[in-house]
């Protein structure tokens, strides 16, 4: 909204000998909203918070998929199936999809800065309790309430992002964002297995968990408070449903949504079964080295950082559509004989998922209008519903048709992506 400052009363002198004109009335009071205290790209206080949100996503993340190396430990240590040990993931990731909601809502109430902390402390020492639980039942549960704290990071980073750094620094920004996601998906995993293999589970647990306590203080003295935030008090329930409902009646923000459902989905699918094409023929890969396929997340730390910068330069409807073909391109070397290329098949798509998700990101904050939190919320509960829909569904296929099937099945959902990536940008241009 435009500033427009009220118009200056000027009055002129009358001569003596004339009546005196009647008082002006006075100027109608200015009733505009100001405009946002943005934080420049660039500034002491963008870098202050990219990094610690860079922190956040990390400790998140790593939170999140810490236990996925331990499944099998879990298999050998609690006397599970391996249906039940995944349970220890699952009850995290699902409980975490409802929570985004609720915390996603609570944040313009309660605040930004310091939900994010508390969820943050909370999840990191209930990790370090799931290390001492020698009962499974109690595992799950603590692995559950992981779930739920941590609903109050994803969607409340991606509103203070929205709200605080300028425009043509948000892509940036976002990517730095979800580069932390991506390096705590892999440290989470990588790290854990590595320590659980060397020393022992509990001891892998509680590293993760203090390094993401550490990196949730970090980001507390690092944050600077909102400054573009109002709270509102007295919120209700229905105002919050009355968000939801404009967000969802905004077709951008439903395709958006869209994006996020698909694109994710068969992100998970293909790091799901990738693992048992490879430990099959001709591969026959063991399943250490199998591991070291997370590894290939250190691109897409790379990738969300630079599609941040160059959405921010060239538009985000360009970026999101290069990184699906990307994507399509990277899953069809995934079909080949060769361990090399199949390899650089995982680089590659991993590099086109994230720069679609950080771009996407960063699209629904500046297309939303008010309530940003509750438009990322309702972006991460698309993200994650799709990544346990099609992640499940994904499974299915394996059983009925093996790798070519699951590449197939993926290839629909990111082909369908880019399509609407590319409705989104011709969308934009007509706005323009």
């Amino acid at each position: 909204m435009v500033h427009v400052p009220p118009a200056d009363a000027v009055m002129s002198e009358t001569p003596a000998d004339l009546p005196a004109s009647p008082t002006p009335p006075a100027p109608a009071p200015n009733l505009a909203t100001p405009p946002p205290n943005w934080t420049p790209r660039g500034s002491g206080a963008y870098w202050r918070i990219v990094v610690g949100l860079f922190l956040v996503g990390y400790a998140t993340f790593a939170l999140i998929y810490c236990v996925q190396p331990l499944l099998p430990i879990f298999v050998r240590e609690f006397h599970v199936s391996p249906a039940e040990s995944s349970l220890s993931l699952s009850l995290t990731t699902g409980c975490l999809a409802v929570s985004i909601l609720v915390f996603g809502a609570l944040s313009e109430n309660l605040g930004r800065k310091w939900l994010m902390f508390g969820s943050m402390a909370v999840a990191a020492s209930l990790n370090v309790a799931v290390a001492f639980f020698p009962e499974w039942y109690l595992l799950l549960a603590a692995r559950t309430a992981v779930g739920i704290a941590l609903g109050g990071v994803p969607a409340v980073a991606m509103a203070y992002l929205a709200e605080e750094i300028e425009p043509k620094g948000l892509g940036l920004a976002m990517g730095l964002y979800v580069g932390g996601t991506a390096y705590g998906g892999m440290t989470g995993r990588v790290i854990t297995g590595y320590l659980a293999d060397h020393f022992t589970w509990p001891f892998a647990m509680g590293f993760i968990a203090a390094s993401a306590l550490a990196s949730a203080l970090c980001f507390a003295l690092m944050l600077p408070d909102s400054k573009n935030f109002t709270r509102r008090r007295g919120v209700k329930i229905a105002d919050h449903v009355a968000n939801w409902g404009r967000h969802l009646r905004n077709p951008r923000l439903r395709l958006l949504f869209v994006v996020g459902f698909l694109a994710m989905g068969a992100f998970v699918t293909v790091y799901n079964y990738i693992g048992f094409h490879l430990l099959a023929p001709p591969f026959a890969l063991s399943q250490g080295t199998v591991s070291l396929i997370f590894t290939a997340y250190t691109f897409g730390i790379l990738s969300s950082f630079f599609s941040g910068a160059l959405s921010d330069r060239i538009g985000r409807g360009p970026v999101l559509t290069g990184g699906m073909i990307l994507a399509l391109s990277g899953l069809a070397l995934t079909l080949a004989p060769s361990v090399i290329v199949v390899v650089i098949g995982i680089s590659l798509l991993t590099v086109g998922f994230f720069a679609a998700h950080s771009t996407a990101s960063s699209w629904v904050g500046q297309t939303a209008q008010g309530a940003k939190g509750h438009a990322a919320s309702l972006y991460l509960l698309a993200y994650y519903v799709g990544s346990s829909v099609l992640g499940s569904s994904g499974g299915w296929v394996f059983s009925h048709g093996e790798w070519p099937a699951v590449a197939g099945f993926c290839a629909v959902a990111w082909a369908l992506t880019g399509a609407i990536a590319w409705k989104l940008q011709l969308s934009a241009r007509a706005r323009a």
